[in-house]
Parts: C-alpha cells; sequence; structure tokens
C-alpha cells in the first residue's frame, strides 16, 4: 500500500496543537508514547538514500522498504512494503525489491536511530483510521554513543483518506508553529551530507542545437537507463503490466540508440552492451507478448454470449499459466548475478558512454543525419512492399518504425518541433501496424487451441474469437497506409 504523508520540521519550542476539531467527522484518539529503534541498511555509497530508497529493520514490524517517489506537491508518496524477518540479516525478498539501486554491492547496516514518538490517532465516527500525527525525537546512535539529534513532525493519510485532509492538518500544525514541509527522509538527515550527494545517474539538463552532441547521446543513455531502474521493482512485484512494458522499452531503446549513435562511440564498447540487453529484453518480450495477448483476448471474452464467455476465460486459463511460467523465468533471470552485473554496466555506460572526439561537435550538425538512416531504412522496404504485403512484411516495418521513432526522440533537442512531431507521427504508423500484428499473433493462437482440444465447445469459442480479431486484423490493414503518408509528409529533412 503506498505511503502518503508529509512531514515537517518543528521550530523550537513547538508543542502539537489539540486536533479534534481539525475536520467534521473526524476524531482524535488519546495520543500514545511509542519508543521504537531502526537499524537501516544502505551499500557503502549510500545508495539507497541518495536515490531516495530505504532498507530499515524496526521492531515490531520487522523490515520495510521504501521505493523512491517524487513529491506532489507537500504530499510524499512511496511504495512500502513490509517483509517478516529477524535483525540479523536482510530478506532475500527485500533485496529484490532494491535491487536497482544496490545491484551487486553488498548492503550492511549504515545508520541506527532511537525515536521517541508521540502519535496521534485520527479516525472518522465508525472508528476507521484516516489519518496519524507523530512528532519524532530522533537520536542518532553510534556505537550506542547519541552523535546527533532532530525532531521531525509527520502527517500520514490512511488508505481512502482524501487529500485535503492533510491539508487540514499541515495547516493546524503550521498555526501552532511547525515549519515548512520538508521530504527529507530521517534517515537522509542521519547520514548528512553523503546521502544528500546525486544519485548514481543525472540526467543533462537542457538541451539545445548547439549542445554538443556528446550531451545529448548522454541523456538519451542515461534516461532509458533511469527507466529500466525506476522500472525494476514493479517488474519484480507483478502488480501492474505497464512496469513490464517500461522495462521492454527502456531496453529496446537502449539498442536502438547504441545502434543509431554507433559512429560516435568507441569501437566495440557497445557490441557486449547490446548482446545483454537482447538477452534482458527477450526475457521482458515473453512476458510482455503474453500480457498484450491476454488483454485483447480478454476484452473480445467480454463480448461474448454469458454461457461462451465462461468457455472463453477457461481458454484463457491457458494463457496464464504460460504468463506464470514466462514470470518465472524473468524473475529467475533478474535475481541472477548476470542481471546485476548487466546493471552495473548501464550504470557506468549512463555515467560516462564511451564517446569518440568527434561527438564534441554540434548536435545540430551531426545527430540529424544518424537519425535519418532508420527512416530511409522504413522508406525503402515500405515502398518495397508488395500491393498486398505479407503479416510478417508488415510486423518487420512495423520494427523498422519503431527505431525509426526511438531516433527521431533521441535527436528531438537537436532538431527540436519536427523532431518531436515526426517521432509522433511514426508512432501511430507503428501503433496501428502493431495492433494487425497483435490481431494475427491472437488468430495463431486460437488456431493452435482449435487444433488441440476436442471439446466442441471450446473450439467454437475459439472460431467466435477468431473472428473478432480478424476484423481487428483487416481494420488495421486498411488504415497503416494512412498513417504512413502522415508519417512520409513529416519525414526528417535536412536543417
Amino acid at each position: 500500500m503506498p505511503e502518503r504523508e508529509v512531514k515537517l520540521t518543528p521550530t523550537p519550542g513547538f508543542r502539537l496543537p489539540a486536533l479534534h476539531d481539525v475536520a467534521e467527522g473526524v476524531i482524535a484518539r488519546p495520543d500514545e508514547i511509542l519508543d521504537l529503534r531502526a537499524t537501516y541498511y544502505d551499500t557503502a555509497d549510500v545508495r539507497l538514500a541518495r536515490s531516495g530508497a530505504s532498507l530499515r529493520f524496526r521492531e515490531p514490524e520487522g523490515w520495510t522498504v521504501k521505493l523512491p517517489a517524487p513529491a506532489v506537491g507537500a504530499l510524499l508518496v512511496r511504495g512500502e512494503h513490509t517483509f517478516p524477518g529477524g535483525p540479523e540479516t536482510p530478506p532475500a525478498a527485500a533485496l529484490d525489491l532494491v535491487r536497482a539501486w544496490v545491484r551487486t554491492a553488498p548492503v550492511h547496516a549504515v545508520a541506527r536511530l532511537k525515536t521517541r514518538r508521540r502519535r496521534i490517532e485520527l479516525t472518522d465516527t465508525g472508528g476507521k483510521k484516516v489519518a496519524e500525527v507523530v512528532d519524532d525525537e530522533v537520536s542518532v546512535l553510534d556505537d550506542g554513543r547519541i552523535t546527533s539529534r532532530f525532531r521531525e513532525l509527520e502527517v500520514e493519510l490512511g488508505e481512502d483518506a482524501p487529500v485535503e485532509l492533510a491539508d487540514l492538518l499541515v495547516a493546524r500544525l503550521q498555526a501552532a508553529g511547525a515549519g515548512p514541509a520538508d521530504p527529507t527522509p530521517k534517515i537522509v538527515r542521519a547520514l548528512g551530507m553523503r546521502a544528500l550527494a546525486s544519485p548514481d545517474i543525472v540526467a543533462p539538463g537542457s538541451l539545445s542545437p548547439d549542445s554538443p552532441a556528446r550531451e545529448v547521446i548522454h541523456a538519451a543513455i542515461a534516461n532509458s537507463v533511469l527507466r529500466l531502474l525506476a522500472h525494476d521493482p514493479g517488474v519484480r512485484l507483478g502488480d501492474d503490466p505497464e512496469y513490464v512494458h517500461q522495462a521492454r522499452v527502456a531496453t529496446r531503446r537502449l539498442r536502438s540508440d547504441l545502434r543509431t549513435f554507433g559512429s560516435l562511440l568507441v569501437p566495440e564498447w557497445d557490441q557486449a552492451l547490446r548482446a545483454e540487453l537482447q538477452w534482458l529484453g527477450a526475457e521482458l518480450g515473453a512476458v510482455r507478448d503474453t500480457e498484450v495477448l491476454l488483454a485483447l483476448l480478454r476484452s473480445k471474452v467480454q463480448l461474448l454470449p454469458e454461457a461462451d464467455r465462461r468457455v472463453g476465460e477457461h481458454l484463457l486459463a491457458r494463457l496464464v499459466h504460460r504468463w506464470e511460467d514466462q514470470r518465472i523465468e524473468l524473475l529467475g533471470a533478474m535475481r541472477s548475478p548476470r542481471y546485476a552485473q548487466l546493471l552495473d554496466r548501464l550504470v557506468a555506460a549512463a555515467r560516462e558512454p564511451a564517446l569518440l572526439p568527434e561527438a564534441d561537435a554540434p548536435a545540430v550538425e551531426i545527430l540529424p543525419a544518424l537519425a535519418r538512416r532508420p527512416w530511409r531504412r522504413l522508406r525503402k522496404s515500405i515502398e518495397a512492399l508488395p500491393e498486398v504485403p505479407r503479416d510478417e512484411q508488415l510486423h518487420a516495418a512495423r520494427i523498422r518504425a519503431k527505431r525509426s521513432r526511438y531516433a527521431a526522440e533521441a535527436v528531438a533537442p537537436a532538431l527540436g518541433k519536427p523532431a518531436r512531431k515526426f517521432a509522433r507521427s511514426v508512432a501511430a504508423l507503428q501503433d496501428v501496424l502493431g495492433d494487425h500484428q497483435d490481431a494475427v499473433v491472437a488468430a495463431g493462437w486460437l488456431r493452435e487451441v482449435a487444433r488441440a482440444t476436442e471439446n466442441r465447445d471450446e473450439i467454437f469459442v475459439a472460431g467466435m474469437l477468431t473472428g473478432m480479431v480478424r476484423v481487428v486484423e483487416h481494420e488495421t490493414r486498411g488504415a497503416w497506409p494512412k498513417a504512413w503518408k502522415t508519417a512520409r509528409r513529416n519525414r526528417l529533412r535536412p536543417r
């Protein structure tokens, strides 16, 4: 469940105000005093703290992982996950969630905190918790000695509580003398300056046509690696297919960008990296392809009559089993030393790509020509298509469209609006060709199911579903030429 909280720093002499009348229907329970001890784990260079994540052991809840997330105004919304286990060693499942930041580095205790907490719980009239306000006096310990102290206020919302309640509570606290909102976590306060250092990857800031090409390439690589790291925990949790999709996009975009900018990279520097990205992309792709197929067929099953719908759901159970097996394989790959080592290499590449001196030239002078190469390949392949292309030919065109789009997006800082407009039009072509390919794959899977079963109801429903996806296939065959004309009209031109 996501943690939603606002942190504030109280001024000297601050005292918690009465909260019983902060909002209609909200009841403030009598406050309670808690003594808490927590041990935070991190790498030697405090990668977790610098990235906004944390790994903590605290009695009685055990181990807690908090994942990084940007603040939404004063409200800090972070994924919070708890794990059972004793204090000796972080559980494997907890380390799993922070692998993207820890990578191959070992973790150890980096800070021990003792907290005297005054907590006030707020409930609705039915007794359900809607928020809590805590006043923490924190002592940082080193071998049992107190090395520093600080005080912190927190307003944490309950699961279904409205954001407006946090606003009311913060206003009441600030009227009593609390300072402004400060999202700095306790562990960062405890560690001090080294936890305030930049994360491992910081993408270059604003870019212009006159920026060196190396900065544009650096930004393209860094942003894709950041995308992969950010979605790694979600892939492991498996709650939302979008995480697998975004992680796969990151690997594909990285491979594409390394290919596009290959002439400006140190020879052979990127080859092994691209091979490992291909391995990871294949692992992610197997899961993602099944998720796409499931989503398409589920939408069609919902259109069936109720009796046939039950048979359709039974058919889809086979795909669910396939997805579960593929996820086991994917998670095995992501828990392997090979994956952790790949992340190390990707972070190093994102920090300092191995570029030739030619990359010092202004981006506008050398990158547009590199971005037009994938476009020319796309144009030639489509112009060579027969009047009625085969499915595999359209699929190949989709792959080339994707590479052309990625190249245009990578150089958009140098070309500006024309490149972004071109990328959008190629993305539209890619989408319609993707929908066509999804329908082709769905029809093929249904054909295999019909051949493998002797159940007449299953054969009948598979036929009905096939008819539905054939409609999509027919519609997309009719739609892609128009999308191609738009992309061709918006093609990248010499500056």
